[in-house]
C-alpha cells in the first residue's frame, strides 16, 4: 500500500475545481493543471425546491 501511494505522490498533479474560479487562478499561476467545473447547486439552493427535486427521483 505505501508503494502506491508514493508512486502516486510522485505524480503530476490535476485538479478539479468546483466552485470560484479564483482557486483554479491561482492553481494555474503555480503551473498546476486545473479543471474548472462551473457547478451551481440544484434549484439555485432553494432547500424547498431541492426537496421537491428529490421527491421526483
Amino acid at each position: 500500500m505505501e508503494d502506491k501511494v508514493e508512486d502516486l505522490l510522485q505524480e503530476e498533479l490535476v485538479i478539479i475545481n468546483m466552485g470560484l474560479r479564483g482557486f483554479a487562478e491561482s492553481l494555474e499561476q503555480q503551473e498546476v493543471e486545473v479543471v474548472q467545473v462551473d457547478w451551481i447547486p440544484p434549484a439555485g439552493g432553494d432547500q424547498e425546491m431541492i426537496d421537491i427535486l428529490e421527491k421526483l427521483m
